[in-house]
């Protein structure tokens, strides 16, 4: 149904990469969740009332809520599409991941509005009428969440969509607890075992992991988390394939909302080039990124030596020596800086966040590699925590 009314009511569906493309999917799915997911609450909520069934109810309730984060996600995409103006240059795009929050924290509540109704049920039983009818209508609930995931997800894939990956994994658990209570009204009336209440408990914590995956997946952009790996790759793939550029390193990606990245780094490049002409090249390399990941990107040149055989062989012994501290740890901008009495060795050290070693201990360490060397040098030495790339 979706991929039918996205071709009919989506111009250039298939470019899900533009924002506007991109907004309508968000705003179709959600208008698709609310519609279905008020149909799941009027007909499990009627199957909760002719039963006496609070863990029925407390489903239906869950629907509700779904309907209620579906909405928040339509004005949650309406709100980042908008275009950047001059109190916000960089555009509207977190909103969505702000929504997203919004939504975790309704999923949330409601969470522990039925954890506590489920508690008073387990405290003070009540028979439960069964009926057929709300066998069917828990069946149809189950397989209406099912595709609600499936659609969410494959929509949240195409569109790279963290809100509504997560509203996928929440229709996901939302399809298991209905199964769990579907599973309490047979046992209920098979076998006499009234376990009603703490079914609704079962329901009721499915619905508060929900909500935390939920809070956590938007949270963490908004707090700023590191890159995907595989965009760390690509991009360092993309600008060392133009050939003056040695080696690149400080790498800053910033999120400002899905399909809103700036990427800023910095590439080293010989020394002795045409500064016109590596010019013109790094312009070519930001243009290309702009094209290829669809962000903004800002490129530094580090001009190096790479025409001097002592720098060379100084600049290659200490890549070799500070992997003695851990294998991952690589030079870049490399001088040295001969005087009267001694020899400064000046470089930066690219370090991944998750050497567990202090930015100090790590300067320590590389100062007593260079005090062992042969001859009266002295390290100038600077700590960078970098990305980790993929393999």
């Amino acid at each position: 149904m979706v991929t039918f009314l996205s071709r009919w009511l989506i111009r250039d569906y298939d470019r899900p990469e533009d924002p506007e493309v991109r907004r309508k999917y968000g705003v179709l799915c959600g208008c698709v969740g609310i519609g279905l997911n008020i149909l799941l609450f009027l007909a499990k909520f009627f199957a909760g009332t002719i039963s006496g069934s609070i863990a029925i109810t407390a489903d239906a309730f869950n629907n509700l809520s779904d309907a209620g984060s579906s909405l928040v996600t339509i004005v949650g995409f309406k709100l980042a599409g908008q275009k950047p103006d001059p109190s916000h240059p960089f555009g509207h795009g977190r909103m969505e991941y702000l929504s997203g929050l919004a939504v975790s924290v309704l999923i949330l509540l409601m969470g522990f509005e039925l954890l506590q109704s489920s508690v008073d049920k387990i405290r003070a039983p009540e028979p439960i009428e069964f009926s057929w009818l709300s066998v069917v209508i828990l069946l149809l609930g189950i397989a209406g969440k099912l595709y609600m995931s499936y659609y969410n997800r494959a929509v949240g894939n195409k569109i790279n969509s963290a809100a509504m990956k997560a509203t996928a994994a929440d229709s996901l658990s939302d399809s298991i607890s209905t199964t769990a209570v579907l599973a309490a009204t047979l046992i209920a009336h098979f076998f006499s075992v009234n376990i009603d209440g703490w079914v609704g408990v079962a329901v009721a914590c499915f619905i508060l992991y929900a909500g935390y995956n939920a809070a956590r997946d938007t949270v963490d952009p908004l707090l700023g988390q590191a890159p995907d790996p595989e965009l760390v790759a690509e991009v360092e793939k993309t600008v060392l394939s133009f050939p003056p550029i040695q080696s690149i390193h400080d790498m800053i990606v910033h999120d400002y909302g899905p399909g809103r990245l700036m990427i800023s780094l910095h590439a080293e490049v010989p020394a002795d080039g045409d500064l016109l002409e590596m010019h013109d090249t790094i312009d070519l390399v930001e243009q290309t990124l702009r094209e290829k990941f669809h962000c903004d990107a800002v490129i530094h040149m580090d001009p190096i030596v790479t025409n001097d055989e002592q720098v060379l062989k100084m600049r290659g012994k200490m890549c070799q020596l500070v992997q003695v501290i851990d294998k991952r740890i690589t030079v870049h901008d490399f001088r040295m800086v001969t005087g009267p009495t001694h020899t400064n060795l000046i470089f930066d050290v690219a370090c991944p966040f998750d050497v567990k070693q202090t930015d100090a201990d790590i300067k320590r360490q590389v100062e007593e590699i260079v005090d062992l060397l042969d001859g009266n040098y002295n390290a100038v030495v600077t700590v960078d925590r970098i990305y980790a790339a993929k393999n």
